[in-house]
Order: structure tokens, then C-alpha cells, then sequence
């Protein structure tokens, strides 16, 4: 039987077993998805060893990015991002080649391209994570100049007390790429002059849990259109799917 996987810590919030179990149940695909929750990527080659059968990892916080160390190839797409969330393995012989893929890209482009007007052309990215990378990435590949905030400032990157109302007049998409407002901590969002929303603000919260954040509940008060993370984590992992079973 073939055995997929999920590597990151903690792994509480995981989607991924559940849908991948489900799919292949429900198509007759003969494999198994499990959790590997490691507090830190030295266990990795343990997993490896122990689990000759393992074809496929997909990657989540905090690992997308250190991940890479570990890896014999990278696809173009993975390289330019500087972040991986998914990896083929293979077998030739004894011995075992790893390859990263970067899926998020594909996922939140195709899920965010629909609600996209002349008028968004840049957008803030809050938080500097793996996850950040590839949705700065995908932002640009759609036109959209992009900013990064976080809580400290450095090139390149603004911190929160620097978003006043004009910046969020100027940058009229707002993507959430922190962990701020999961569940269970769903009481939470990150600190912005929502009053300075309208109906031209693009609020994209990649946390699917709770299905509508305090985060996108506080733009949509003021008319901005929102949208959570959960076709993105679907398009994602049929994407996924397709990294494991490609040819090259």
C-alpha cells in the first residue's frame, strides 16, 4: 500500500488526512495519508526509514521554507518561491530522491484570480512565513505589486503601527498568511484601521477554521468583499496530487 503524509507542528488543525483519506476510499486508490507531527525536521530521515513506502509529504508551518536543507531537488516554481509544501519521493534502486513543489501558488492564484477588479492592484501581505512567499509569488504573477507587514520592520517589510487609513485606500487587497484568528484562538485578528474598508477592499484569510474569521468578519462590516482559506487548501491538494504522480 502506498502511504502519503504531512509533515509541520503542531498538526491539530490538519485538513489534509481527512480529505486525502476520503479520496482515496472513495476512488479505490489502494494508500493511506498520516499525520507526522515532529517538533523539529531532524526526524525526518527517521520517517523516511521507517516508512518504505512513502511516496509523497505534503509540508505545513513551520517547515516550508527549512524544509529545503533537507531535499535533492527543487521545481523552478519551489526555487524561485524559497518555499516547499510538497515533495515527491522516489525511489531508484536503494537509493531516495526527494523533490519539492510549491502547490499554495496554484491554489490561491486559480481561488483569488474570480474576485479580482481594475481597481486591486496592490495588496498587503501580512506575515513573512513560507506561506508568504508563495502568495507573494502568486500576486505578482496576477500584476499585483506587493508589500509585506509583520511585526517588525526591515526592507521590504512594514510593520502594523505603519498601516494607517491611507495605505489601506492605496493597498486594496489584504491577504492574512499568520496563524492570527485560528481556531482555538479565533477571538483574534490582526491590528488594521478597518474603518478605513470599502467595497473596493479584498480581504483573503488563508485560515480556513473558523470559516469566517474576526479577521474577515471586521472588513466585511465596512463592505469589503472576503474570503477564506479553504478552496485555496483544495486546490492545493488536488495540486498536490498531481506533483506526486507526474512524470518528470
Amino acid at each position: 500500500m502506498d502511504k502519503y503524509g504531512l509533515i509541520g507542528y503542531p498538526l491539530g488543525h490538519s485538513f489534509s488526512i481527512g480529505y486525502f483519506n476520503e479520496k482515496f476510499e472513495n476512488e479505490g486508490i489502494d494508500a493511506q495519508y498520516c499525520n507526522f507531527e515532529i517538533p523539529n525536521l531532524d526526524f525526518l530521515p527517521e520517517i523516511i526509514a521507517q516508512n518504505p513506502d512513502l511516496k509523497g509529504l505534503n509540508v505545513t508551518i513551520p517547515y516550508k521554507e527549512k524544509i529545503i536543507d533537507f531535499l535533492d531537488e527543487l521545481s523552478p516554481e519551489a526555487k524561485d518561491i524559497g518555499a516547499v509544501n510538497v515533495i515527491k519521493i522516489t525511489h531508484k534502486g536503494k537509493k531516495i530522491i526527494m523533490k519539492g513543489y510549491n502547490s499554495d501558488v496554484f491554489g490561491f492564484t486559480k481561488s483569488i484570480e474570480p474576485l479580482l477588479e481594475k481597481c486591486h492592484k496592490k495588496a498587503l501581505i501580512l506575515g513573512t512565513g513560507g506561506s508568504s512567499k508563495a502568495i507573494q509569488y502568486g500576486l505578482n504573477s496576477l500584476g499585483i505589486e506587493t508589500l509585506k507587514v509583520s511585526r517588525f520592520e526591515r526592507p521590504g517589510t512594514i510593520c502594523y503601527q505603519s498601516v494607517t487609513p491611507q495605505v489601506i485606500k492605496e493597498y486594496k487587497v489584504i491577504v492574512n498568511c499568520t496563524p492570527c484568528g485560528m481556531y482555538p484562538k479565533a477571538d483574534e485578528c490582526p491590528t488594521l484601521p478597518y474603518e478605513a474598508m470599502d467595497s473596493h477592499t479584498l480581504l483573503y484569510d488563508l485560515i480556513y477554521n473558523p470559516d469566517e474569521t474576526l479577521f474577515m468578519q471586521k472588513g466585511a462590516k465596512y463592505g469589503a468583499t472576503v474570503k477564506n482559506g479553504l478552496e485555496m487548501l483544495l486546490l492545493q491538494a488536488f495540486e498536490s496530487w498531481h506533483f506526486w504522480h507526474s512524470k518528470d
